[in-house]
């Protein structure tokens, strides 16, 4: 399974991130370590959402979307 997740910083919740993987919880011990230049500034980072797929293409395109203006919106109003 591939994971597109959105994680909300514990300290301030107006910043988030998103990201695809296929290990969720690696990955997420990776943020919250600093392993992630993105990240490291705004850790420790908590899991606000994930959705999972079978194929890794159309998890990409959909944390592609989310990364968009239309996608970051939907995940404000939604998530």
């Amino acid at each position: 399974m591939h994971y597109v997740y959105i994680l909300e910083s514990e300290h301030n919740e107006k910043h988030w991130y998103v990201g695809v993987t296929n290990n969720l919880k690696r990955r997420l011990e990776e943020h919250n370590a600093g392993d992630s230049y993105h990240t490291k500034k705004f850790k420790p980072w908590k899991i606000k959402n994930y959705i999972a797929f079978r194929d890794r293409s159309k998890a990409e395109k959909f944390e592609e979307y989310l990364k968009s203006k239309s996608g970051r919106a939907l995940t404000k109003k939604h998530f």
